[in-house]
């Protein structure tokens, strides 16, 4: 009996296809799903591709965890938008000789964190391709009154993460062996880091205790995938604020500074991106409650009239934030 392992190119493409139904919301089959939006609000719409070698690796991704982080990426934007998820579609580009347990594997990953956080499979596209990729687009719903933007900030906000940041970029290195490191972390730390790497969570929670505390609040912000500097910097650009952040108060783990050492623990907490928390610029008032409630929340700073994003080190230093985050085309 042959041990072989199928590859796509032996299934055959509508094989395929009926290998993958199964994963799949009932409305797929047609040409096209029909969706319908709740009375009274509005369809919101992103997208985010991974490229293997890029964003993925077998070394550091096994093909669960492929599907879950490009599922929760786009999960996180909706999140970040305010909005609750609907369904996903699915553009999935494989070279013929990937083998049909990677696929099902990728499938297994989309499935089980739609059925954590919501959504469902309604359509996509398959093709051949040199190299895996896969493009996934969300459709989620939102009430006008709470959808959250970039540009709404103001000075005299209350500027709030959730999570700590770092942590994916920590559980990269790990992953890759990479880091010049100093006290390496027990095993129970470095199991964390590396799921925080793999198997990202996007933030519905926080959204949803925000509209507890009120239902329509003023705010302003977004996730943090292309990391925290670089959503200090969209919301200070696109609202005309400044920013003004307290290191002491970013909660960088001391493992983390053991491990990499100060400087290098700071940059990762601030340009290591892939952490999928939420920044988010609210009324003091309405922080104060969520920090309350959050207990995973961490002020972090204000909003101010300067128009830069600023740091402040623990001696009472200021620097000025610029961009250092992941650029796709540098």
């Amino acid at each position: 009996m042959s041990d072989a392992v199928e590859t796509i190119a032996e299934i055959g493409e509508l094989a395929l296809l009926e290998r993958l139904r199964p994963f799949c919301a009932d409305v797929v089959g047609d040409d096209g799903a029909l969706l319908k939006v709740a009375p009274d609000h509005q369809l919101v719409v992103t997208t985010d591709m991974l490229t293997d070698g890029v964003h993925f690796s077998d070394r550091t991704t096994p093909p669960h965890s492929v599907g879950w982080r490009a599922t929760a990426a786009n999960l996180s934007d909706l999140a970040a938008m305010g909005a609750a998820p609907l369904g996903i579609t699915i553009g999935l580009g494989l070279p013929p000789q990937t083998p049909w347990p990677w696929v099902q594997h990728l499938y297994q990953g989309i499935a089980d964190c739609l059925t954590q956080y919501g959504g469902a499979i309604i359509g996509g596209d398959l093709c051949r391709a040199n190299q895996r990729t896969i493009s996934i687009t969300a459709l989620g719903q939102v009430q006008p009154q709470q959808a959250i933007f970039r540009h709404t900030a103001f000075p005299g906000m209350t500027v709030v993460m959730t999570g700590r940041h770092g942590l994916s970029r920590a559980g990269l290195a790990v992953l890759l062996e990479s880091a010049d490191s100093g006290s390496s972390p027990d095993g129970s730390k470095q199991t964390k880091w590396i799921e925080a790497h793999q198997y990202p969570v996007p933030r519905f929670d926080a959204i949803a205790q925000i509209q507890s505390i009120h239902p329509h609040p003023t705010i302003s912000g977004m996730d943090s995938s292309d990391g925290l500097a670089n959503a200090l910097l969209q919301i200070s650009q696109r609202s005309g604020v400044g920013i003004e952040i307290a290191q002491s108060y970013l909660s960088i783990p001391t493992e983390l500074v053991a491990f990499v050492g100060a400087k290098k623990a700071l940059k990762w907490t601030l340009y290591g991106g892939e952490d999928f928390e939420l920044v988010l610029c609210l009324s003091p008032k309405i922080a104060n409650c969520f920090l309350a409630v959050c207990k995973s929340a961490i002020a972090i700073g204000i909003t101010t009239d300067s128009g830069t994003v600023q740091l402040r080190s623990p001696d009472g230093c200021t620097q000025v934030i610029k961009h250092q985050s992941f650029q796709h085309f540098s």
